[in-house]
């Protein structure tokens, strides 16, 4: 499995679009501490305004991402109007802080033919959005997440990242210590093993390392692991059991690690995500 692939297989991304079609005036979003934003500008002018009311014109077709997003607007002239599709977007089912969203520049914008593929998403997306058949949204959300699939690749391959575990994926020789990494988080790695994944010798690789990243290899590890506990806790396992998995040799273990990194207790963080997806699910239903 390549890296993008098995990122995505533990950060899976979900994508909930809650518009398509034509917009005029001005449209305000508000700050989402849980999803990023996705607009998809198709027919413009657009204009993006961000929360300190600095604007910038969009006149192609684009692709807009705010991975953390602030309270910012789209607006398009009250004649001719602007075509859009607007989504939210998650990676793991979390918040919008996690390590693949982490990794990005606070706006990313990628005009559609520099998007490989994005023509054919867009017919498709278009089909499903006009026809009302039965499934449409799903499939629209599903053809988003292709998107954003193709837009992470897009930012890896153009050096759009700005550190954390994309950037590290985007440099050749650190991509193979952090492929270690996940593929065997329980692993006791230690920075020559980690060193030697990467062919570079230990000082090296710990400087570039956290050059490019921004952190040590033993933090991102820590890192890794909690994202495969929270992964497992959602699936209903014990904190016992998600120990052993994640690579801690004891639920105390985990805990401390857990409350380090995230600031809570996996139960306590388990019952907080639980009650929050409730709240979205009973908002979405009215």
């Amino acid at each position: 499995m390549d890296p993008l692939s098995r990122l995505l297989s533990r950060f899976t991304v979900t994508a909930g679009v809650f518009y398509t079609g034509r917009i005029c005036g001005v449209h305000p979003f508000a700050a989402d501490r849980h999803r990023g934003h996705l607009h998809l500008i198709e027919h413009g002018p657009v204009d993006l305004v961000d929360d300190q009311g600095r604007s910038e014109r969009i006149d192609q077709p684009t692709l807009v991402y705010l991975p953390r997003p602030e309270r910012h607007s789209l607006v398009a002239d009250d004649a001719q109007g602007a075509k859009v599709l607007c989504a939210t977007v998650q990676f793991g089912g979390g918040d919008n802080h996690n390590p693949v969203s982490d990794s990005l520049p606070a706006l990313v914008k990628v005009r559609l033919d520099e998007l490989e593929g994005s023509a054919a998403i867009l017919g498709l997306v278009a089909n499903e959005a006009f026809q009302e058949q039965m499934g449409a949204q799903a499939a629209i959300d599903r053809l988003c997440e292709l998107l954003i699939i193709k837009l992470l690749r897009h930012c890896l391959n153009a050096g759009l990242t700005t550190g954390g575990m994309l950037a590290g994926l985007a440099d050749a020789r650190l991509a193979k210590a952090l492929a270690a990494m996940h593929r065997d988080p329980m692993h006791h790695w230690t920075l020559v093993a980690l060193a030697n994944e990467a062919g570079m010798s230990r000082a090296r690789f710990a400087a570039r390392f956290h050059e490019v990243t921004g952190s040590t290899p033993a933090d991102y590890l820590t890192g890794w692991r909690i994202s495969c506990a929270q992964k497992l806790l959602k699936s209903g396992r014990s904190v016992k059991q998600v120990s052993a998995e994640a690579g801690y040799g004891s639920s105390s273990a985990l805990t401390r690690a857990f409350i380090r990194k995230v600031g809570a207790a996996p139960s306590e963080w388990l019952r907080t995500l639980e009650a929050r997806e409730g709240r979205d699910s009973d908002h979405a239903a009215h």
